[in-house]
């Protein structure tokens, strides 16, 4: 915490309005604030307390209502009393205003009216360079300066803001009276409730080892009762509670485990060269079994051999039968083809002497016609006639052969008629059928196509739902990452709590001991012949020396930093 500025108004011994600037003050370092008895150097540290937790330091507030005793008879009546304190803590700039309840005259008629207390905490935003309201509540307030300073208005006044007089007085008190007096200035009851609670703890504590050594005296018995008699061990003989129970049944558990782990050695080297037994007794059945498997194989090869032996000549005729007939097949093509040739030659033979034997006849039978009718016309006219008839009958020879090819056409066209005939029959049959199923696939190509436009309008719908599914998967998605991630910066954040309050006890801690040790910086900085700036005495018989370990202001100030940082 650093304050800034102070400003007091109708406070205490301030009738009027009264400025502090502390950044001024502790440019130089440490500043003292002095005066005569009376002049408001309490008041000031009072203005502070008050602007921090809305109340002044305990021993201070007695005498009636807090408002009449910190409002400053030397005020004028129409002037409000008001505390405004500028200060930065855990790295925020903050203004705290407190006004607390005062009675002033009434604007009309006679007597007086009681206005109430106010408080306003403002917060100053550097990136906009303003101040920004935060709360007006009292309690808001003072719960959130709580949490900033992490102490409380007790704490504070015992750890901060100490009495001056019981201060002076326990510089120049003994020994008890110091203890007595810091008992009463930092409230050391938490002390002996420390001790109580330590005692109780030990009271507990004891009932937990008789428990514990009740437990362990019950496992040494059954460890004993497990060994029997090869443990050759005398037992336990202690009590619970008893000193040194631990250390007598950890060197009995010692003993007799010294005597089981050579017993186990002693095992196991038994049973290692069991095992080594075992695996040779296994090879060598192994092996055994492996010579009387090929034993029973040369057996039957001897059998089989025998058994072979007997059939041997029938096997070598079998072999060259098989042999003859091996070649025959490789030449059974060759005769094939010989015979179809002999069977084709005799039939071209049998052709060639028919015909040889039409030509032959052939010129005679023609002759002998063209003789006869010769012979009936000698004449030219005859053979004129005869000519005639001949090219007559050639003509005839000729359209009949017109005739006779026309006649294969025809037949020709006949056939390949009667196969169209045949494949339309069959493609109208197969038409009569496809028309007579035609019913039944039009009803099922119908519902096919009923289905396909009843799907289409599905995927249309669907088309409009699937960005908005998209877009739900998507946040899906994005709000399981963000899980794993708010539960990893939970995680980070309950760490960073644990690191800012070890930080911030370690800082309390230093403080502590910096308060303890106060004294002897206050010492260092005594001169022979000038007066204590806490007592005033000229006179510095005893001064205080730093003890080992002495926590001094930087120590101190890079607590405070280490807790602002982990803050």
């Amino acid at each position: 915490m650093r304050l800034h500025s102070l400003k007091i108004t109708a406070f205490g011994p301030f009738g009027a309005t009264q400025e502090i600037d502390f950044d001024a003050l502790s440019s130089a370092g440490l500043f003292l604030l002095h005066g005569p008895t009376g002049a408001g150097k309490t008041s000031v540290l009072d203005a502070v307390c008050y602007a921090l937790y809305g109340s002044a330091p305990g021993a201070r507030q007695s005498g009636g209502t807090q408002g009449q005793h910190l409002r400053s008879d030397h005020a004028e009546p129409g002037v409000r009393t008001e505390v405004v304190l500028d200060l930065t803590v855990a790295g925020r700039r903050l203004e705290l205003t407190r006004q607390p309840p005062y009675a002033r005259p009434k604007k009309r008629g006679t007597g007086f009216t009681t206005e109430k207390a106010q408080s306003a905490l403002r917060e100053y935003v550097a990136e906009d360079a303003a101040w920004n309201d935060l709360s007006r509540s009292h309690q808001e307030i003072g719960e959130e300066i709580t949490q900033l300073l992490g102490m409380s208005k007790d704490q504070f006044c015992q750890v901060v803001l100490l009495p001056q007089g019981d201060f002076a007085r326990f510089l120049r008190a003994d020994a008890e009276a110091r203890g007595k007096l810091l008992g009463r200035l930092f409230d050391t009851h938490r002390f002996a409730a420390v001790e109580q609670r330590l005692a109780d703890d030990r009271r507990v504590a004891e009932k937990q080892v008789k428990a514990g050594d009740a437990a362990l005296l019950a496992d040494a018995h059954r460890m004993q009762q497990a060994a029997g008699e090869s443990a050759e061990l005398d037992p336990v003989r202690a009590e619970p509670g008893e000193p040194g129970l631990t250390e007598a049944v950890l060197g009995w558990a010692a003993v007799a485990r010294t005597g089981a782990r050579e017993r186990f050695t002693h095992a196991h080297l038994a049973l290692g060269a069991a095992e080594s037994a075992r695996t040779a007794a296994q090879d060598t059945l192994a092996a055994e079994q492996e010579t009387a498997r090929l034993q029973q194989r040369l057996d039957e090869a001897r059998a089989r051999a025998a058994a072979l032996d007997e059939h041997a000549g029938e096997h070598r005729a079998l072999q060259e039968r098989m042999e003859r007939a091996r070649k025959a097949e490789s030449v059974a093509p060759a005769l094939s083809l010989r015979d179809a040739a002999d069977a084709e030659h005799r039939r071209a033979l049998r052709e060639e002497t028919r015909t040889r034997t039409a030509l032959a006849s052939a010129p005679d039978r023609a002759a002998a016609r063209l003789d006869g009718r010769l012979t009936e016309d000698a004449g030219p006219a005859g053979l004129a006639e005869a000519a005639r008839r001949l090219a007559q009958e050639l003509g005839g020879l000729d359209a009949a052969r017109r005739a006779e090819q026309r006649l294969t056409r025809i037949a020709e066209d006949r056939d390949r008629l009667d196969r169209e005939e045949r494949a339309d029959a069959e493609l109208l049959a197969e038409t009569d059928g496809w028309l007579g199923t035609w019913d039944t696939r039009r009803t099922a190509l119908q519902g096919r196509v009923e289905q396909a436009q009843e799907a289409a309008t599905r995927a249309e719908h669907l088309a409009g739902q699937l960005e908005p599914v998209r877009q739900r998967a998507a946040a899906a998605v994005e709000r399981d990452r963000l899980t794993a991630l708010a539960g990893t910066a939970r995680e980070a954040v309950l760490r960073a709590r644990e690191e800012s309050a070890a930080a911030h006890e370690h800082w309390l801690g230093l403080k502590e001991e910096r308060l303890r040790g106060v004294a002897a910086e206050l010492a260092e900085a005594l001169v022979a012949g000038e007066p204590c700036a806490v007592c005033g005495s000229v006179e510095h018989p005893a001064p205080g020396a730093r003890a080992a370990g002495h926590v001094d202001r930087a120590a101190e100030e890079h607590a405070l930093a280490a807790h602002r940082t982990a803050e």
